[in-house]
C-alpha cells in the first residue's frame, strides 16, 4: 500500500489502482494547508467536524469499481467522557489482503483491551498526537507502543517551524520525544513495499499551502 499524508488527519491510501481518501478537511479550516482536491474511488469521514468531513472535496472516480481495499469501522469516543463533550469518532481499518492500515480518527479516549488486540500489529498506524481535541502526546506514545505497528505515522498536530496546523494543538516533538526509532522524511508518503529504518515516521504534508496535489 501507498499511504500519503495530505495534511491534518487527511490521508490517501492506494493499492492496486484503487484509492481511498480519509478525513478531508474543509477549505480554509487548517492554517498553512491548501484545500483538498483529490480523486479517489471512495471517501471516508471519521466524524462530522469541519476539519474531517469535507467529502465534497474528493471527486469520486468509478465508485462502482470492485473493492480492492476492505474497510472495517470501529466507533469510539472523541473525548474521555464517553462522548459527552464531542460525541463519537470512527477508527478505520483498511486491508487489501496483504497490508493493513489503521486510521485512528479523532480518538480522545482509552481503548478497551479487546480493541487493542484487534488493532495491534498493523503495517501502518495513523495516530493523532496533538491533544486538545484528541489524545495527547503521552497517551499517543503509550498507544503507539501497545499497538506495535510496523510503522506509526503521527497526525493532527501543529508545526510552528513549518507553519501549518491548528494553533491550539500541540506539536509532533512532544510525542516523538517520548519514543525511539524516529525517522523524519522529506516526503509525504510511506510505501509499505519499501523498508524504512525507523518505526515512527514523521511525514511532510502534501498539501502545504501553494502545493496542493
Amino acid at each position: 500500500m501507498k499511504v500519503t499524508w495530505i495534511g491534518h488527519a487527511c490521508f490517501k491510501v492506494e493499492s492496486g489502482g484503487y484509492s481511498i481518501v480519509i478525513d478531508p478537511y474543509e477549505d480554509g479550516s487548517i492554517p498553512g494547508l491548501a484545500p483538498v482536491r483529490e480523486r479517489a474511488n471512495r471517501v471516508l469521514c471519521s466524524h462530522g467536524h469541519f476539519d474531517h468531513n469535507a467529502a465534497h472535496n474528493v471527486e469520486l472516480v468509478d465508485p462502482g469499481a470492485p473493492e480492492r481495499i476492505h474497510v472495517i469501522e470501529l466507533e469510539t469516543f472523541h473525548d474521555d467522557q464517553q462522548g459527552k463533550l464531542r460525541g463519537t469518532t470512527k477508527i478505520f481499518v483498511l486491508d487489501d489482503g496483504e497490508t493493513r492500515v489503521v486510521h485512528m480518527g479523532d480518538i480522545g479516549c482509552a481503548l478497551s483491551e479487546a480493541e487493542k488486540v484487534f488493532l495491534a500489529g498493523a503495517d501502518v498506524l495513523l495516530i493523532p498526537v496533538g491533544g486538545t481535541y484528541t489524545i495527547g502526546p503521552r497517551e499517543a506514545a503509550y498507544l503507539t507502543l501497545e499497538l506495535d505497528a510496523r510503522y506509526t505515522v503521527p497526525m493532527h498536530y501543529s508545526s510552528k517551524e513549518e507553519s501549518f496546523g491548528l494553533s491550539n494543538i500541540g506539536n509532533v516533538y512532544d510525542y516523538a520525544g517520548l519514543l525511539s526509532g524516529i525517522v523524519i522524511l522529506s516526503t509525504s508518503t510511506v510505501d509499505t513495499d519499501n523498508d524504512l529504518p525507523g518505526r515512527v515516521i514523521i511525514l511532510q504534508p502534501a498539501n502545504r499551502a501553494g502545493t496542493a496535489v
